[in-house]
């Protein structure tokens, strides 16, 4: 249950992450949090487990919480604000896909232990990266476009701007998350390992992207939550 439990623990520290950062540094945080998921979730995604009785790669936590952080800048910030997110990922991509090729081709030391271990790692990144960039950059997009077509409907239907955040949040995201799976794990681990373990890799995912989209709803509602009670008390104390 070992790796379960880290797993479930994961989800709380990156959410909760997204949080903190939103607390301590407001917006900025959040183009923060993007910076660190993109990065570390490329390198996490290579490292393949078995949790739930069904293989998996790590990295779908991380991945998970940039969509939480587009969801927060669309209900909060608007539509250009989590575009601007995007192209951030985006960006970070791309800079680590160069720098970490050009770490390999340094000639290491004799007393060196470590560049064989970075090859390893990285000799994958461009494929793994160059999938996570068109994966990233494609379902981000449509989450974007599709929490505001959600929010506009649901305007409409309800007469209020700041209801049904539940119904536009996961309307977005669970789409979302599908397309970000199929084309980022047949995309990365297509060829690489057989038919069989990458249509498992692919199911698995979605799940957890099902489950970790669910469970950000509290957290946009408590980054709203948090907005409005500084925005209120900046009001008040300007009197």
């Amino acid at each position: 249950m070992k790796n379960e439990l880290l797993l479930i623990m994961s989800l709380f520290v990156c959410y909760g992450g997204v949080l903190v950062l939103f607390r301590l540094i407001g917006k900025l945080g959040l183009f923060t949090w993007t910076v660190i998921a993109t990065i570390t979730a490329n390198i996490e995604v290579l490292i393949l487990i078995v949790a739930f009785g069904v293989e998996q790669t790590l990295g779908n936590v991380l991945f998970a919480s940039s969509f939480l952080v587009t969801d927060i800048l669309s209900e909060i910030y608007g539509k250009k604000e989590a575009g601007r997110a995007v192209k951030v990922g985006c960006i970070t991509s791309v800079v680590f896909i160069i720098l970490s090729q050009y770490w390999l081709q340094y000639v290491p030391s004799s007393n060196d232990f470590a560049m064989p271990s970075m090859q390893t790692i990285f000799s994958n990144t461009p494929r793994v990266m160059i999938a996570g960039l068109v994966a990233y950059a494609i379902s981000e997009s449509f989450d974007v476009w599709a929490y505001h077509k959600w929010w506009n409907f649901t305007k409409e239907k309800s007469g209020s701007s700041s209801k049904f955040l539940w119904l536009r949040n996961n309307g977005s995201t669970l789409i979302s998350q599908l397309i970000n799976t199929l084309i980022f794990t047949w995309g990365a681990f297509g060829g690489v390992y057989d038919v069989k373990t990458v249509w498992s890799i692919t199911l698995a995912t979605y799940v957890i992207y099902i489950v970790t989209s669910l469970c950000d709803t509290p957290f946009v509602y408590l980054a709203r939550k948090m907005y409005v009670s500084k925005i209120a008390g900046t009001e008040k104390n300007s009197f």
